[in-house]
């Protein structure tokens, strides 16, 4: 019997033992996610991808300060994932790293989800990630975008089992 997040019992510290398997306990204490938000809330500012105007400009074809940001991110994950995988980087429950290819079909619910978002990201100038940090700002307006994102996200959650995926 093969246990979830379980591994051999030469390989690390148990927390507990079962069937000559040990259980290892993983779980990331919450303070370290919300240091990581805050770096990269902080990263957002400093980058000005946080900032309306320049979300606008993006959106005008005015700048191309936020197409340099999101490409310098797209190509920091390509490489960082191409040298872990050279390196034998493993996932926690000892997978090799890998990206599983999508079923692209013909393309519509990716077409309109991306609709979608985009309009979202237009109207309000603001990409979810930085919603947080802007609220953390001071633009305590950005609270009616994340209300609108989490009912989203709630409204789809009821309606998921009725849409085609």
């Amino acid at each position: 019997m093969t246990l979830p997040h379980t591994i051999p019992t030469s390989a690390a510290p148990a927390s507990t033992t079962d069937a000559g398997r040990r259980v290892v306990s993983r779980a990331t204490p919450l303070w370290q996610y919300a240091l990581a938000g805050l770096a990269f809330g902080f990263v957002l500012m400093k980058a000005e991808a946080v900032s309306w105007f320049r979300i606008q400009e993006m959106f005008r074809f005015d700048s191309i300060h936020m197409f340099g940001l999101l490409g310098t991110a797209v190509a920091t994950a390509t490489l960082s994932l191409r040298l872990l995988r050279a390196r034998g980087a493993r996932s926690r429950e000892g997978e090799p790293l890998a990206l599983e290819p999508k079923a692209m079909g013909r393309g519509i619910r990716y077409a309109a989800g991306g609709t979608i978002f985009g309009l979202g990201w237009a109207f309000t100038g603001a990409c979810p990630g930085p919603l947080f940090a802007l609220t953390g700002a001071g633009a305590t307006v950005m609270l009616v975008a994340i209300a609108a994102a989490l009912a989203g996200t709630f409204t789809y959650g009821l309606l998921r089992d009725r849409l085609p995926h």
